[in-house]
């Protein structure tokens, strides 16, 4: 059972990520048995479907070749336009062979592990320059399989071609007492069929190979428990690294609230234990808006912002925990706290028009403000 380099055995299936980094990597199924097969079946079935027009062609292309005038053998320039037009004809005669050849070479890999094209895969590997790792490779246990796929290919087709040269040894004696346009079609005919046999006998090893490769692959790819823990870390977060990231929000989140306080109109205090900035703007209309909340050593700060900034201080134990829990920053009061807010406002505004020199002072706000049941936090 294979084991990873930390001793854990894997025994798990791969996941969709690893599956798709090994896709990209081009670890995937393959077998040469399947590609060798579908191009020898798809020749053979080529020579058999196109060999009797390829052998017209080429039959024709020998008879203008061999039959040339004595000023054209003479004549220097006439064997360039000859050669020229001899290989014109060859390549129209052998073009559907080698396209089917071509589709053959494509649809053998694509029927295992499908189409796939990986720049990884061609990109130059100098680890296989490495001559003690070449001999490893060629005394390792991948290359004694190699090696009798090889032995097995060799006797199989050695066996197919010994039984259809018996079978056809009557039509081969035939073609040599056959004029020469059919003794070249049959023998077209011979070989295709003789290769299509041979071919016929790959299909046991790749049967054998295929399920092979697939069950490597397979077993190539498979995690140990600590390789998915690992993966699923990285793909969430590290806890550490996700930690981080709240930390420095909450670092941000912090300096943008101290930046505000200057701005507001109003810091209602616990008195020692949270703090809330309130700003009202008239002109945009809606309620009130919480702009900072802190509570212990931040809502120290806050206070120290807002004397530093003139901003008025104002204690309410109860209204200051009620707007600390039930509100969000940058968000709205509740319309429960419209009426106890809008009482503490309007003392805001009495006495910065006392210390204008505009109106008397305002008697101090009373504690008791009318806050919900639902909205009281008496902690």
């Amino acid at each position: 059972m294979a084991e990873s380099e930390s001793g854990q055995d894997k025994t798990e299936d791969p996941t969709e990520k690893k599956k798709k980094d090994a896709r990209e990597k081009g670890e995937i199924a393959r077998s040469k048995e399947l590609n060798t097969l579908a191009i020898m079946l798809a020749g053979a079935s080529a020579l058999l479907i196109f060999g009797g027009a390829l052998a017209q062609e080429l039959m024709e292309l020998m008879r203008m070749n061999f039959s040339l005038s004595r000023e054209v053998v003479l004549d220097q320039r006439a064997m360039g336009t000859y050669l020229l037009h001899s290989g014109l004809i060859a390549l129209l005669a052998i073009q559907p062979v080698m396209i089917t050849l071509l589709l053959a070479a494509l649809i053998g890999p694509i029927s295992l592990g499908g189409w796939l094209f990986s720049a990884g895969t061609m990109a130059p590997k100098f680890s296989r320059m490495n001559p003690g790792a070449g001999l490893k490779r060629m005394f390792s246990s991948k290359a004694v399989v190699e090696l009798l796929k090889a032995l097995a290919k060799f006797f199989i087709i050695l066996f197919v071609a010994l039984a259809v040269l018996s079978s056809d040894i009557d039509d081969l004696q035939r073609i040599a007492h056959e004029p020469l346009d059919m003794a070249i079609i049959h023998s077209l005919q011979v070989v295709g069929w003789s290769t299509l046999w041979m071919a016929c006998g790959l299909i046991i090893i790749a049967a054998v190979d295929v399920p092979v490769q697939l069950w490597e692959s397979a077993k190539k790819l498979k995690m140990t428990k600590q390789e998915i823990r690992d993966e699923h870390k990285d793909q969430e977060g590290r806890p550490e690294v996700k930690q981080r990231i709240r930390q420095l929000q909450r670092e941000m989140s912090q300096r943008r609230m101290m930046a505000a306080i200057p701005d507001a109109d109003v810091v209602i205090t616990n008195p020692t234990h949270y703090a809330v900035a309130l700003k009202y703007d008239p002109d945009k209309g809606g309620a009130p808006m919480l702009v900072a909340k802190g509570s212990d050593f931040l809502a120290l700060k806050m206070r120290e912002i807002a004397v530093a900034n003139e901003v008025m201080l104002l204690e309410s134990p109860a209204l200051a925990r009620s707007i600390y829990y039930s509100t969000e920053l940058e968000q709205e009061i509740p319309g429960g706290l419209y009426l106890a807010v809008a009482q503490v406002l309007a003392y805001v505004y009495q006495i910065r028009q006392h210390r204008a020199g505009k109106g008397k002072r305002p008697d101090p706000l009373k504690d008791d403000l009318p806050i919900p049941p639902d909205l009281r936090r008496d902690s």
